[in-house]
C-alpha cells in the first residue's frame, strides 16, 4: 500500500451545461439541462432527436486555427479543459517534476 498523497489541484469542464468550471456549476445549481435539439447532423432518420451537445464553443481560445482544424471536437474539449484545470492549480510546470503529476479524465 502506497503512502503517496493524492491532491486535486486544478479543475477544467467543457460539458453541455457550461464551458468552465464556473459555468458548469452555476447550470447544476440552477438545476438546468444539458439536453437539446441535434445540431452537429441531421437526425432525420433516429429515433431520438435530443442530445447533451457542448454549446457556444470556441476552440479558438485556447489553440491556433491550424490547430483547431485538425483535432477532432472532443480533442479540443479535452485540451480546453486541461488548460483552464493547468491555469486553476497555479502550477509552474517549468519549476516541477513533471513525473510527480497526474490528469485524471472523465467523459
Amino acid at each position: 500500500m502506497s503512502s503517496k498523497r493524492v491532491v486535486v489541484t486544478g479543475l477544467g469542464a467543457i460539458t453541455p451545461v457550461g464551458n468552465s468550471v464556473p459555468e458548469y456549476w452555476d447550470g447544476l445549481v440552477a438545476g438546468r439541462s444539458g439536453a437539446g435539439p441535434i445540431t452537429r447532423f441531421d437526425p432525420t432518420a433516429h429515433k431520438v432527436r435530443f442530445a447533451c451537445e457542448v454549446k457556444n464553443f470556441d476552440p479558438l481560445q485556447y489553440m491556433d486555427r491550424k490547430e483547431a482544424k485538425r483535432f477532432e471536437p472532443f480533442v479540443q474539449y479535452a485540451i480546453a479543459a486541461a488548460k483552464e484545470a493547468l491555469r486553476d492549480s497555479g502550477l509552474d510546470l517549468d519549476k516541477m517534476n513533471r513525473e510527480d503529476i497526474g490528469v485524471l479524465i472523465g467523459s
